[in-house]
């Protein structure tokens, strides 16, 4: 499966992100942007402490899987020693997701503004800008706003773009500063954080593109605007990629805490009858049928039928497909996709891809799921990263959605006709080395 150019969809009921992605052409120029947002100030040392508050009072949490509070994460940065740097992440190095990428190539100048904006609230003079390759037209959206902005505001501080591998850790935000400093896209060894020391070890604000947005529609709108609207604990808007077997694939704008079932009713009429549903993307986790129902996307509405929220990407697997293969391949992907830098991923998750590619074929041995569940046990909590816990999250959820598949594979009856199942998106892009 190929996910299919995002389309934003309109029919949850709110027009936030969204309303700024339907100019003609995919594209909006600075004059026409400028009619709506303000420019932000030129780059200050003071941090500006009424921007953190307005962000903290909006109660704006990060978009790119952690949901940290982003006025906590500018807090940190404002107050280190040296001057800070802002580093925008874009790398979507999720498979399932392709939100940001949306963002910077069809409203590159609102993404710029929520960048600029955190540059002056944790007084930095350095903004960097790291795009996927191949993501389309993004970079290209991003250099050509820049260019508009260099001629109409000269006062914008430096803005350098890099590219980013596109490889599932390389948005990992020390990944993305040691591809900065080192030129390798996987996170060093060491407890350090980019706040504390990051580009040039000064101390480093990374933000996704999406929370960034979010940051300058509150600065034109307000907090309380954006509070208006979502889960009371972490309120305002997300955007969600929908993919899979639904007749609308794309990127739609939700409330924080909508049902996952309305993102599905969103994406139209089913092309097949629902096998799975998963959600987060590949560390996130398989939901049946009936967990889709009654799961909303926020933190406690995921956490009561054990999912995250993670990039916000929601896949229907039709029921045709086997999920124990298809869980096989991404396992085997996220095994290769490693750093290569510790053993439960080394070892822990090269075994784990080994023994589920065995229970797909109905090669394995009667006690594969015993061996499974105990390796997913050894290796949770112990990776230099979070790495390995989002694969054996996505593991546990594939033998607990898919137990009866499971049993039958384990007893050496694979599914027939789903052999060559090849259902999820991965990216040929080779083992990290």
């Amino acid at each position: 499966m190929t996910i299919t150019p995002p389309i934003p969809l309109r029919s949850t009921g709110v027009r936030r992100l969204s309303s700024l992605l339907d100019a003609p052409g995919g594209w909006t120029t600075l004059a026409e942007h400028r009619r709506r947002f303000e420019a932000p100030p030129a780059a200050h040392r003071a941090p500006d402490e009424n921007l953190i508050d307005t962000v903290e009072r909006a109660g704006l949490h990060g978009r790119g899987g952690a949901g940290f509070p982003t006025a906590v994460k500018l807090r940190a940065v404002a107050g280190g020693r040296r001057r800070p740097v802002v580093l925008v992440n874009g790398s979507e190095g999720e498979p399932t997701s392709t939100k940001d990428a949306v963002l910077m190539s069809r409203a590159p100048h609102v993404v710029l503004d929520g960048a600029l904006l955190a540059a002056s609230a944790v007084g930095a003079d350095e903004v960097i800008v790291g795009v996927k390759i191949g993501a389309g037209n993004a970079r290209a959206s991003i250099a050509r706003a820049l260019g508009e902005r260099y001629v109409t505001e000269p006062w914008t501080p430096r803005v350098r773009i890099i590219d980013v591998p596109p490889r599932y850790l390389a948005g990992e935000e020390r990944a993305l500063v040691n591809l900065i400093e080192r030129g390798r896209a996987i996170p060093p060894p060491g407890p350090w954080r980019p706040f504390e020391r990051g580009v040039s070890g000064r101390p480093t604000l990374v933000q996704n593109v999406e929370t960034l947005s979010h940051l300058a529609m509150i600065r034109e709108m307000g907090a309380d605007w954006f509070r208006s609207v979502g889960h009371a604990q972490a309120p305002g808007t997300m955007l969600v990629t929908l993919s899979g077997a639904v007749a609308t694939p794309g990127v739609l704008e939700v409330a924080t805490g909508y049902p996952v079932a309305g993102c599905l009713g969103a994406g139209g009429q089913a092309t097949e009858e629902a096998g799975a549903v998963l959600v987060g993307g590949y560390s996130g986790a398989w939901l049946t049928n009936a967990e889709c129902a009654r799961a909303t996307l926020d933190r406690s509405g995921m956490a009561a039928v054990d999912g995250v929220i993670g990039c916000a990407a929601i896949v229907v697997l039709p029921a045709s497909a086997c999920g124990i293969q298809e869980t096989a391949r991404v396992m085997r992907w996220l095994a290769d996709q490693t750093a290569g830098q510790c053993g439960p991923c080394v070892h822990g998750l090269a075994a784990i891809a080994e023994g589920t590619e065995q229970l797909a074929r109905g090669a394995a041995s009667a006690n594969v799921l015993k061996r499974l569940h105990r390796w997913a046990g050894d290796v949770e909590g112990r990776g230099a990263c979070r790495y390995p816990d989002g694969a054996v999250r996505l593991l546990r959820s594939a033998l607990r959605t898919f137990e009866a598949d499971a049993a039958r594979h384990a007893s050496g009856r694979p599914c027939v006709g789903a052999a060559r199942s090849t259902f999820l998106p991965l990216p040929d892009v080779g083992r990290v080395r």
